[in-house]
């Protein structure tokens, strides 16, 4: 049976596609998705609380209409009497630099009386000439709106006015400011806030005021809170601004203002707004003229001074001389306390103070407009990231690297904000970031799990538990089907098991099978190899299958060499027991082999077949007439040269015509003393000598190894060969190669 994980990676990564185009839509404003712009809201006022100043700015101050002034100076509106007079003990009393108004005057005073007289000198008094005498002569005194202009004329004030998006009865209340620019002189007027109507000053307070703005704010977000409030508007194809603007303008005795528009990615204009130049000072804005507000901190990041304090002249002047004054309320009647992300009701008077804060400072947060192009990169990394790096971890390092990515988001984003002053999203990517690892969390646990069970049904019999979850977790394709591929064979032999079996009961003997195969097992899968099969005493393992390893015959004669050290434990614990001592013969050959499921109807099994297999066989076998316990051919050798083998012989082994040359494995080569490299530098001259037949030259050597050698068999095979050569020399074509008859 094939299994196959390419239409569970094709889901994955559609899923992961699909739910990023979503994101990236958002992002791209091309779709709105709610939920994540209430996280995007929540976490903005979460960094804006994170790093407020909290610091009180003691040059602007703000006249304060609250409850203690309502108490005492009567419900507002107040006459405008009362108002001219707290403009002229702000002006000539208080000495203030700049005042301003956060309330509109945009109906008449009726109180002071002039209406009636005007009835009278029209009506029944009209041909009174001492009283129409009087009553001009009085007129500007009883006048409030008179007054009150008058206290205004000559001086730094900015009036505050409403302009509203919907289209009142009456849309035009009162007297606007001066314009500060034709709407169709630029091209960028066309995204701003186009409003309908407005509600404005008197004309007469209007046109002696030294300016003007609008205090409302058409950018509330849809959970009602102030996060940012535009400077311009559009209305009647003129572009007026805001309070906060107007004041600063005013302060800087009404310098031009240069509007700067950004380009597209091709470099050309794109005819959006992207700052404000005010004598070299860039205020920055999005298109539609929207500035961040700047929060010091809480309500009372500016001096509050009650109005009727100042109206009674208790504030000691050294707390107005020359400060910026913005009249206005936190009055809760006067409904003028809005939501903020710093504190749930704010005056919103001291929003319009902030921002002015922020200009005189040049203390500005941004959102540039090719910014959305960085995020919108940033979903996209998320993105590839998930679908090309998560799948091939495993669990625990995917959710290390899963963390990493969100602090590192996290710093990046808050480095924006507190460094650069940059506003970037944060809520989406780090979102993005959760639901695509959550996606890959999910394939992970309901289908990989799948494939660990199939690949354990396929493949647990044969090789360790550890290489089924490592062919889990690729995407390489696993079948059982057959096929042919390069790969290495291990054989590994008990020796002289009939004679150990004969002098042992069965029980017995089936126990001291176990303990030998046990271990030879464990080390195999160590190693990464593929049990084929046990035969009685022997074990036949490969590798380079199921799972394509191209490091095959390293891996499997690193295998050997740490069987025969595995001997050693067991030789031991059998002398513990009682048992008989033993031994082991290993052959290891790499080559093209074909591997799969073989057999028939009745019985299958997963193995390997070819003339590849046969010679690691033969090899085995050799090792006892060469009284090694480990043999590999040549073509291992090649495969895996980090290890340092000492050649045996060329040989041609039963079946096969053409010659091979064997060599026992000695250990990896930096593991290699001296005193080994010298005895194989000797050795190899003895072959060449041998096979050149230069017999006496051949046999100084090996009698010298063998006399300092005795135990080690493959110098007296040699002097025996060189013994039988003497006496009868080999063919004229003799190739050096020794023809074994037996298996």
């Amino acid at each position: 049976m094939k299994f196959s994980n390419k239409w569970i990676k094709s889901y994955r990564v559609l899923a992961c596609t699909l739910i990023t185009l979503l994101f990236m839509a958002h992002t791209a404003h091309w779709l709105h998705i709610p939920t994540l712009q209430r996280m995007e809201n929540i976490l903005y006022d979460l960094r804006m609380r994170a790093t407020l100043e909290n610091t009180v700015n003691q040059n602007i101050v703000i006249i304060d209409i609250d409850e203690e002034s309502l108490a005492k100076e009567g419900r507002w509106p107040w006459r405008r009497d009362k108002l001219a007079y707290l403009v002229d003990i702000l002006f000539d009393y208080y000495n203030v630099k700049l005042l301003g108004f956060d309330v509109v005057f945009s109906e008449a005073d009726t109180s002071d009386g002039v209406e009636l007289l005007e009835k009278l000198a029209t009506g029944p008094l009209q041909k009174d000439a001492n009283f129409l005498s009087a009553f001009e002569t009085m007129r500007p005194h009883l006048s409030y709106d008179d007054m009150f202009a008058a206290s205004l004329k000559n001086r730094p004030v900015v009036l505050g006015y409403f302009a509203s998006h919907i289209k009142e009865k009456t849309p035009e209340v009162g007297m606007l400011p001066t314009p500060l620019a034709a709407a169709d002189q630029h091209p960028f007027s066309h995204l701003l806030f186009k409003e309908q109507s407005y509600a404005s000053n008197l004309p007469k307070l209007q046109s002696t005021a030294m300016h003007g703005g609008f205090f409302n704010n058409p950018t509330v977000d849809e959970d009602g809170v102030y996060r940012r409030l535009p400077l311009l508007i559009n209305y009647n194809n003129q572009l007026y601004e805001a309070l906060s603007l107007a004041l600063y303008r005013t302060l800087l005795g009404m310098p031009e203002v240069n509007f700067i528009t950004g380009d597209d990615v091709y470099g050309k204009s794109n005819n959006q707004l992207e700052a404000l130049d005010i004598e070299d000072f860039h205020i920055p804005v999005d298109k539609t003229s929207t500035l961040l507000v700047p929060y010091r901190g809480r309500q009372g990041s500016f001096p509050y001074v009650s109005a009727t304090d100042v109206l009674n002249t208790v504030v000691p002047q050294e707390k107005l001389k020359d400060k910026i004054v913005i009249v206005g309320t936190s009055a809760a009647g006067l409904l003028d306390l809005r939501v903020t992300p710093v504190q749930e009701l704010y005056a919103g008077v001291e929003i319009h103070a902030n921002i002015l804060s922020g200009l005189i400072n040049h203390n500005l947060k941004s959102r540039p407009s090719y910014i959305q192009g960085i995020e919108l990169i940033e979903l996209l990394l998320i993105s590839l990231l998930a679908v090309f790096i998560f799948p091939r971890l495993p669990v625990f390092l995917s959710a290390i690297v899963f963390s990493a990515l969100l602090v590192t988001g996290i710093a990046f984003n808050f480095y924006c904000w507190a460094i650069l002053n940059i506003d970037t999203i944060l809520a989406t990517p780090i979102t993005l970031l959760t639901a695509l690892y959550g996606i890959q969390l999910f394939f992970g646990f309901f289908f990989e799990s799948r494939k660990k069970k199939q690949m354990g049904n396929m493949f647990g019999q044969y090789i360790p538990p550890e290489l089924v979850e490592q062919m889990s977790q690729s995407d390489e394709e696993f079948s059982l089907k057959g096929e042919s591929r390069e790969m290495t064979v291990l054989f590994s032999d008990v020796r002289g098991f009939t004679t150990i079996s004969e002098g042992m009961e069965p029980q017995e003997l089936c126990e001291l099978i176990n303990d030998i195969l046990t271990p030879v097992t464990r080390v195999i899968h160590d190693h990464k190899g593929t049990i084929d099969k046990y035969i009685g005493d022997a074990i036949m393992a490969f590798w380079g299958a199921p799972m394509h390893n191209p490091q095959h015959a390293t891996y499997a004669v690193r295998a050997g060499l740490a069987i025969l050290q595995a001997l050693k434990t067991i030789q031991k614990d059998f002398k513990a027991k009682g048992w008989p001592e033993v031994d082991i013969g290993i052959g290891l050959n790499t080559g093209t082999m074909s591997v799969g499921n073989m057999g028939s109807q009745f019985r299958i099994a997963y193995t390997i077949m070819g003339d590849a297999v046969n010679l690691g066989s033969r090899l085995e076998g050799l090792t006892k007439q060469y009284g090694v316990k480990m043999i590999v051919s040549e073509s291992t050798l090649q495969a895996a040269p980090e290890f340092t083998y000492r050649e045996l012989d060329k040989v041609r082994v039963k079946g096969k015509h053409k010659p091979i040359t064997i060599y026992e494995p000695l250990g990896v080569t930096e593991d290699i003393n001296s005193e080994q490299l010298q005895i194989l530098e000797l050795l190899n001259q003895g072959l060449h000598n041998y096979r050149q037949q230069q017999w006496d030259a051949a046999q100084n050597i090996f009698e010298q190894l063998a006399g300092q050698y005795p135990h080690d068999k493959l110098y007296s095979i040699y002097l025996e060969r060189i013994a039988y050569y003497l006496e009868s020399p080999p063919e004229i074509d003799w190739d050096g190669a020794f023809t074994h008859t037996s298996k």
